[in-house]
């Protein structure tokens, strides 16, 4: 076989489809290998350089093949997309990805290591448990509205409604049993999601860098934990604008001739990550508006004042996202900005 300078590979659980070219940009290499067949093809061949599409277990693979010696690039699936010549299937994304790699402006993902990938399944636990948590609420709530029983909105008032529910003995018995049953159920919900934000907190307390982001307004524990675990090496990004297009808060640019046009935030990247920084920024505007702008910068009192509070707090969220790169990429410390002039009314 001639020497092969580089191959994509369209990955499957069972089914792994090469496409390799050699220093002529010549396909030499076109083959549909099993699992095992894979992993000995690999085994045995001379290092070179192999594009994996960034979806599900492709960082296991970058791992393997690289532990072989070879050097693994993941490419994100909207940036091989467009080298797909037509139609879709195994081969074209194998062809596509051996192309897109050699582009010189093309962007690859980081491979994970397992720490990384043990860090990052704890925060989706804690997100399927809080999505868990969420349905069952509201799942009590409208059984409850079926026999007239309601309650104020927010959790904690979930187990006060299922008291009311088991001492309301208008309500059949055998409504009251299941109610007792969403009951169990709703609190190892919330032993569990305590459990797991205890190893949060505890990844956190042990991560210096996240400890320092923790301390940017809006931030919090667990969005400093979220930044370190999502992030990848963040001297790949230019400026802190970079970072926060990569997150997805920056707008969406459809320019032409000349005429600027921006709309909406890409929201690209990763969405959990984007909302949870959205998220504390709500919360730190909702409190500037509550102390009437005590202790907050001028930019943000001159922004309420022009702009909606859900735009202020995307903005927010994008200035946050920069703070944070910054942090990360100096090692510095987060200072507070200088704060207002007087307050000022709400």
């Amino acid at each position: 076989m001639e020497q092969i300078i580089r191959i994509g590979m369209d990955t499957s659980k069972n089914v792994f489809q090469l496409h390799g070219v050699n220093s002529a940009e010549q396909p030499v290499l076109r083959k549909k290998l099993t699992r095992r067949e894979m992993v000995r093809f690999f085994e045995k061949l001379p290092p070179t350089v192999v594009a994996i599409e960034a979806c599900g277990s492709a960082h296991h693979w970058a791992r393997l093949l690289g532990s072989y010696g070879h050097e693994v690039r993941l490419i994100a699936p909207q940036l091989a997309k467009p080298y797909v010549k037509r139609g879709k299937n195994d081969a074209a994304d194998a062809e596509a990805l051996c192309e897109a790699m050699s582009r010189p402006t093309m962007r690859f993902v980081p491979a994970k290591s397992v720490e990384q990938q043990a860090a990052l399944m704890l925060i989706a636990m804690r997100t399927r448990l809080i999505q868990k948590r969420t349905q069952l609420a509201n799942t009590i709530r409208g059984f409850a509205a079926e026999f007239g029983v309601t309650a104020a909105t927010g959790m904690c008032r979930i187990e006060p409604l299922l008291e009311r529910i088991a001492a309301d003995e208008a309500i059949p018995e055998l409504a009251r049993e299941l109610f007792a049953l969403h009951g169990r159920e709703y609190s190892q919900l919330l032993m569990e999601i305590e459990r797991v934000e205890a190893q949060v907190m505890e990844w956190h307390r042990n991560d210096e860098c996240s400890q320092r982001l923790a301390k940017i307004p809006g931030v919090g524990p667990i969005g400093a934990s979220l930044l370190m675990m999502k992030t990848p090496d963040p001297q790949q990004f230019k400026s802190g604008r970079d970072f926060a297009a990569w997150i997805g808060l920056t707008p969406r640019d459809h320019s032409t001739a000349g005429k600027v046009r921006l709309g909406v935030i890409t929201r690209a990247g990763d969405e959990l990550l984007r909302s949870t920084l959205v998220v504390g920024a709500t919360a730190v505007v909702q409190h500037v508006r509550r102390t009437g702008g005590k202790n907050a910068s001028v930019w943000l009192l001159g922004l309420l004042e022009r702009k909606k509070p859900k735009l202020v707090a995307v903005a927010l969220a994008n200035k946050i996202a920069r703070i944070a790169w910054k942090l990360m990429v100096s090692g510095e410390q987060y200072r507070r900005a200088e704060l207002s002039p007087p307050a000022v009314a709400a």
